[in-house]
């Protein structure tokens, strides 16, 4: 168990971290995606530092700081929640798998954290 958890959670350290560059470095995908889903650009960076943060905490639990973990975990779980309703409410359905990917990962990470 102790090697699903590890795995797990450096895959969703380097997907929440890689999204939160993209987001920071703007990155076309990222400005084309959020106008889709009426998100406001000025929201983005932002969003970018959630991102870094929940990644930043998975890595501290990972290093020991086990409620540091759990709460990141939490707060990117509740986060994707919020990516994939966005989606919902716009209707955008063809670019879901993302954020629903990232949400499956993070929910993975969360499960493993706590179990």
């Amino acid at each position: 168990m102790f090697t699903a958890y590890v795995t797990v959670t450096v895959i969703a350290i380097v997907a929440n971290a890689g999204i939160a560059v993209a987001d920071l470095t703007r990155a076309r995908f990222v400005l084309a995606n959020s106008a889709e889903v009426e998100v406001p650009a000025s929201w983005i960076p932002g969003l970018a530092a959630l991102k870094a943060a929940g990644a930043a905490g998975l890595l501290a639990g990972l290093l020991g700081a086990r409620p540091l973990g759990v709460a990141a975990a939490v707060g990117l779980v509740l986060f994707f929640i919020g990516a994939v309703a966005a989606h919902l409410r716009a209707r955008v359905f063809h670019t879901i798998a993302f954020p629903a990917g990232y949400l499956a990962l993070n929910v993975a990470a969360l499960a493993l954290v706590t179990g």
